[in-house]
């Protein structure tokens, strides 16, 4: 079973110099049939000012993920990391017992563009830890977080793994399930077709229940997020 969560059906935020959608509640926006799926807890796409950014604030118990679409995060936190984080690169902050972190647009002229991500760990506590890599464009489905490490992958503290999927203008590619597991395809840019159904750019999918999963991008190139979960 494939269940579309369309872009436009999408929580809003509106602070000035944040606007954000939101694909499962979040803060101020509020919807009892989308809290979440499986482990998956939050995406939100947010686009923030030039100079502008999430001040020093704490997280605990949470794997949250940031992939930058477009412009550059500076990131600093509480263990110690200062970083920058450009278009294409992934991060993943393990919160455990508890972190403090901030997160700004690098530029003073310039917009940022990125999808923030929050898996729920399968446990509590524990040091919280940081890691960020850019994977490259290659075609296809890239393993970029496991729960192992695999093939160079950011490691993850859920039975949640994440890939990056690149698609050339009609490209199809069939990818195999493992029984038992449940999917979500968040598309970035494009249009995708699942099977029969279409989704267009900023439309998500649950998916249960099938055998494999059968994509094919439309007339232009497809760039998607395809979580894995228990």
């Amino acid at each position: 079973m494939i269940t579309v969560r369309s872009s436009e059906a999408r929580g809003r935020g509106n602070h000035g110099w944040l606007k954000s959608r939101h694909s499962f509640s979040f803060a101020d926006y509020y919807d009892p049939k989308h809290m979440g799926f499986s482990a998956l807890r939050v995406i939100n796409e947010d686009q923030v000012a030039p100079g502008a950014g999430f001040g020093t604030h704490g997280h605990k118990d949470m794997e949250i993920i940031s992939y930058v679409l477009d412009g550059v995060i500076a990131h600093k936190d509480s263990e110690g990391n200062v970083q920058q984080l450009p278009a294409g690169e992934f991060q993943l902050m393990s919160a455990g017992s508890g972190i403090r972190h901030s997160e700004y647009n690098a530029s003073q002229s310039n917009g940022l563009q990125f999808l923030q991500i929050w898996i729920q760990p399968d446990k509590i506590g524990g040091k919280p830890g940081y890691q960020q890599k850019n994977f490259g464009r290659r075609n296809g489905l890239t393993l970029v977080i496991s729960p192992n490490g695999e093939a160079g992958s950011l490691t993850l503290r859920q039975d949640a793994s994440l890939y990056q999927l690149l698609l050339d203008s009609e490209q199809t590619l069939t990818q195999a399930l493992r029984p038992g597991r449940r999917q979500y395809v968040h598309l970035i840019k494009g249009a995708l077709t699942i099977g029969n159904t279409p989704l267009k750019a900023g439309d998500g999918a649950s998916i249960e229940g099938l055998a494999q999963l059968a994509l094919q991008a439309g007339k232009a190139p497809v760039e998607a997020l395809l979580f894995d979960l228990p």
